[in-house]
């Protein structure tokens, strides 16, 4: 089993277990279990922490405590709380139920990601990115330098190595894809994400090659644009443009153009939200050229170019808009495997909510009606049924038809209810500016009263 997935049980059985306090472990041996799964020996524990091996053995054997400032950097090195710490110091001895298998650990994981705020965000988030960024940059010297005729030997690690690892960790990667993209609440992947940074940074420490380099660096950026994508979805853009950053830089540093050119097409989002269309051109700029030296089997300059015309749209440019539109259409001339389903997800099928969505913003009802119309019957995710519900609303208004107004938003408020994504949140906000001017009608004035109070509830 891979570092990160005893990791991520681990902390899913931390959380449960401690419903069942009365039961004791013995020497510690919580202490011992969260140290391996880490990747620790007692000897690199000891050596993080400055105090000598036998120490470490002696707080495992329940022998002495950690105490003062050790306590702390202890908990830390464990990625736990001090509150968290203190179960993993508890002693006695196993019980049935904390022998389960690992197995029988994994199981737990579903109620562990249900709880999305148990690791939190904010500080934890910054502290994981400043640790990434120094990582990258001390790796990225290290690999450089030619090594010492009279260099220490140093211990094998006692864990699997490190391109095993990232092997580990690109699947793991493309399993949160899959969590995220089937959660109602997208932050419930979040506590899962930091678990898997986590061990992704440790890694780091084991380090011998630049082509391992580059494999740790491939596996955060594709993470890192995984957990802005979460915060995109919950209005937290600060976070999610950090996180882009960050995987933009990884990316450049695994020398993948295809990873670079995504992660910079999602910073790109940021700026069309701030209705920063000319950031947003500049960004999609230089990742269409960093596409440009990607696999061309791969859909991704088809993906950026979808995107281009978005911002073409906002920018009322009708005819480059039509042009990136047509680019984006010839992804279906690909054959094989175009997409990896994670930070790669692009194969076309959305081109038509895509292509409405630039009509509405171009003020031209007469093309967007009919691509939004296709898109609606398509099998849509209850977000992206939303989005399209709300396309159409805002035809309504471009109209002054308060039936097709009122009909089609109520239905996208109904379904974003159900989501609380950000993103529909942030479309029908968009639509309530633009409603003013109909609001002398009743219906359309109890339709921006729902707004108001869907968005206090999301």
């Amino acid at each position: 089993m891979s570092v990160i997935i005893s990791a991520l049980t681990a902390l899913a059985w931390e959380v449960v277990s401690q419903q069942h306090k009365g039961a004791s472990m013995g020497p510690r041996l919580k202490l011992a279990e969260r140290r391996k799964v880490l990747g620790y020996s007692q000897e690199r524990l000891a050596d993080a922490l400055g105090v000598a091996t036998s120490t470490v053995g002696r707080w495992e054997r329940g022998e002495i405590e950690p105490r003062g400032y050790v306590r702390a950097k202890l908990a830390r090195l464990l990625h736990v709380k001090l509150e968290e710490l203190g179960v993993l110091l508890e002693p006695g001895t196993p019980t049935p139920k904390e022998r389960s298998t690992a197995q029988e650990r994994r199981a737990f994981l579903a109620t562990y990601g249900a709880v999305d705020n148990y690791l939190g965000t904010g500080d934890l988030d910054e502290m994981i990115r400043r640790e990434f960024l120094r990582l990258v940059t001390v790796t990225g010297t290290l690999a450089t330098l030619p090594a010492a005729g009279d260099a220490v030997p140093v211990e094998p690690p006692s864990f699997a190595s490190t391109s095993d690892d990232i092997a580990g960790y690109t699947a793991m990667n493309s399993h949160l894809w899959q969590i995220f993209a089937l959660a109602k609440s997208k932050r419930t992947a979040l506590p899962m994400v930091h678990s898997h940074a986590r061990a992704i940074a440790d890694s780091f420490a084991d380090v011998r090659t630049e082509r391992e380099r580059q494999g740790l660096c491939s596996v955060a950026g594709d993470l890192f644009q995984l957990a802005g994508e979460v915060h995109f979805d919950d209005n937290r853009y600060t976070d999610a443009a950090q996180c882009y950053t960050l995987a933009a830089s990884a990316s450049r540093e695994a020398r993948n153009p295809d990873l670079l050119a995504c992660a910079l097409t999602r910073h790109a989002f940021v700026s069309i939200y701030d209705r920063n269309s000319r950031d947003a051109a500049s960004l999609l700029a230089v990742a269409a050229d960093a596409a440009k030296r990607g696999d061309t089997q791969l859909s991704t300059r088809h993906w950026v170019a979808a995107i281009q015309a978005e911002v073409f749209a906002t920018l009322g440019d009708l005819n480059s808009c039509k042009r990136a539109l047509d680019q984006a259409e010839e992804v279906h001339f690909l054959n094989g495997a175009i997409h990896n389903g994670g930070w790669l997800r692009f194969d076309g099928s959305r081109l038509a909510e895509e292509r409405g969505t630039c009509y509405v913003a171009l003020g031209r009802p007469d093309l967007a009606e009919q691509a939004l119309s296709v898109a609606l019957d398509q099998p849509l995710s209850l977000r992206r049924r939303a989005s399209v519900l709300t396309d159409l609303a805002a035809l309504g208004v471009q109209r002054r038809d308060i039936d097709q107004l009122v009909s089609y938003a109520s239905q996208a408020i109904h379904l974003a209810s159900q989501t609380k994504s950000g993103y529909v949140v942030r479309k029908l906000q968009g639509l309530q500016g633009h409603i003013q001017p109909l609001m002398s009608d009743g219906r359309v004035s109890n339709l921006s009263d729902q707004i108001s109070a869907f968005e206090m509830t999301a």
